[in-house]
């Protein structure tokens, strides 16, 4: 793990030394309750950043330059994987197996193998070339913060298209991250089967109007330790997809699936 100091400096770096292709791997959605996760994998050519000058993290941005930069990034990209998880998925394996997973996915669909992989935030075993994760790589990693402009962009989309559903939780406005907004609605009305069921704030929610999940989740080891959370139907196979039930598993089981 490294931390990226130098602006687009790794990048250009890996790239003098004959290690490129290298492609950059971001995600949006992994703190929302829901929502897909997104994830995206973008290489960009040698000292195309100069090319893009918007281009930053794209939380740093507003959403009129991160669809700027978007289509500038799709016209210029060498090439690019964008990968939706459903929140179904997310609900049966956990946010971290399905970002990982997400992550070996964004990689594995590049037309041509990357000479190197530099990855947003955590490492990631399991990828199909070297990697290496760089801290705040959307801040100091081209390719990485155009491949988070991607997936930002393209959930916040689908988000927009379900607030045309499910206009009373206002997913255009929070794009399923846990504001007071959000919280105020899913506990007026209960979640929908964009939720994340298998995390606590939703469960709680779901509970307190008598819903069951409309699809298998394993609840994570927050949601099991809250007493406000029924749990149906405890089976043997452990959750033990979440960092905290791993932890946990020594004193007792970290998830449950429920159906």
């Amino acid at each position: 793990m490294v931390r990226g100091e130098l602006f687009w400096g790794l990048q250009g770096a890996l790239e003098r030394r004959g290690l490129g292709p290298v492609a950059g791997v971001d995600e949006a959605g992994a703190g929302a309750c829901a929502g897909p996760l997104v994830v995206a994998s973008c290489v960009l050519k040698p000292g195309d950043a100069a090319r893009l000058p918007e281009l930053t993290d794209s939380k740093m941005l507003t959403a009129k330059a991160r669809d700027r930069v978007y289509d500038r990034v799709l016209a210029r990209a060498l090439d690019y994987t964008v990968v939706v998880v459903p929140s179904t998925e997310v609900d049966l394996h956990g946010i971290r197996v399905m970002n990982l997973e997400a992550m070996r996915r964004a990689v594995a669909g590049l037309r041509e193998n990357p000479g190197y992989v530099l990855i947003d935030g955590f490492p990631v075993p399991g990828m199909p070339a070297p990697s290496v994760a760089v801290i705040k790589g959307d801040r100091s990693v081209a390719s990485i913060a155009a491949a988070s402009v991607l997936a930002k962009v393209t959930r916040d989309r689908i988000m927009a298209g379900l607030h045309e559903d499910l206009p009373h939780y206002g997913f255009d406005v929070h794009k399923g991250y846990s504001t007071a907004d959000h919280i105020a609605a899913l506990t007026e009305h209960g979640p929908s089967a964009a939720h994340r069921w298998s995390y606590t704030n939703v469960a709680t929610a779901a509970a307190a109007h008598g819903l069951t999940p409309p699809h298998q989740v394993v609840l994570t080891y927050a949601a099991l330790e809250n007493p406000s959370v029924p749990v149906r139907a405890l089976a043997r196979q452990v959750g033990n997809n979440e960092r905290s039930a791993a932890r946990a598993a020594g004193r007792s089981r970290g998830g449950a699936r429920v159906s």
